[in-house]
């Protein structure tokens, strides 16, 4: 089976990859609001390449926080105008992204950046909506549990706790597929401007259960691309909007 995470709207790779004919995952975040190498994106489409260049530039040097006061700023007394504008957008990008899915046997699950109900709605005939659920492909137990943890308020977030009642519900598995990583250190940070984004819930997991792998992505720079939990082999499938390539699991 092939694996990618953090598409973020790079649609004609995912086609590629969708075409190969093997079971594919998709671990989260399909569409792309800002690719922080370029500053495109859907908050440049509806808000304006000006308030992005601004928006990334305080997030650089002042911080999450400070950024977000812009952002908020932006909004307000235009909140319906530009939850209209942006959902219109959103919608076509997930038309667009899941499309590329059409005639693959796929498995996604959610990132911290997906709309989770809309990404599902969008999804082609032969593409599954997983989340909190564990499906066999080719007598391999898949456990999926999407979601990104809670820090800027994005519409994937949730918390450990939620995290954790999702995990609880998988039972043992041979492979945990999540959007985000263990809070392992070297595994939840990038290496440039970055926050920890690791869940304690996800690492608790895998001490106990074992899993043989876990695959996940979120981290887009990571300190390190692979990482043993006792017997789990971590494994980082990368930044699939930059690489275009997908992990194959033997």
């Amino acid at each position: 089976m092939l694996i990618v995470s953090d598409v973020h709207g790079a649609s004609d790779a995912l086609r590629r990859v969708a075409l190969m004919g093997e079971p594919l995952l998709v671990l989260g975040d399909l569409i792309n609001y800002i690719d922080y190498r370029s500053n495109d994106g859907i908050v440049a489409d509806v808000s304006g390449r000006e308030l992005v260049d601004e928006f990334v530039r305080i997030r650089g040097t002042d911080g999450h926080e400070a950024a977000s006061e812009i952002w908020h700023r932006h909004w307000a007394g235009r909140e319906e105008e530009l939850r209209d504008r942006y959902r219109t957008v959103t919608e076509a990008a997930y038309r667009d992204v899941c499309d590329a899915l059409r005639g693959c046997e796929a498995y996604v699950t959610y990132g911290n950046v997906d709309r989770p109900k809309m990404l599902a709605d969008h999804l082609p005939e032969g593409s599954r909506f997983m989340d909190a659920e564990v499906v066999t492909i080719g007598g391999v137990r898949v456990g999926f549990a999407g979601g990104g943890m809670t820090s800027i308020d994005t519409p994937g977030e949730i918390t450990e706790s939620e995290m954790a009642a999702k995990l609880s519900s998988l039972g043992p598995v041979d492979i945990l597929a999540t959007h985000v990583p263990p809070a392992v250190p070297a595994l939840a940070c990038d290496v440039i401007g970055g926050r920890e984004k690791g869940s304690v819930a996800i690492l608790e997991y895998i001490e106990r259960t074992q899993p043989p792998f876990h695959y996940f992505g979120d981290i887009h720079q990571p300190r390190a691309t692979t990482w043993r939990i006792g017997v789990t082999k971590c494994i980082n499938t990368g930044y699939f909007r930059a690489t275009g390539r997908a992990t194959r699991h033997e």
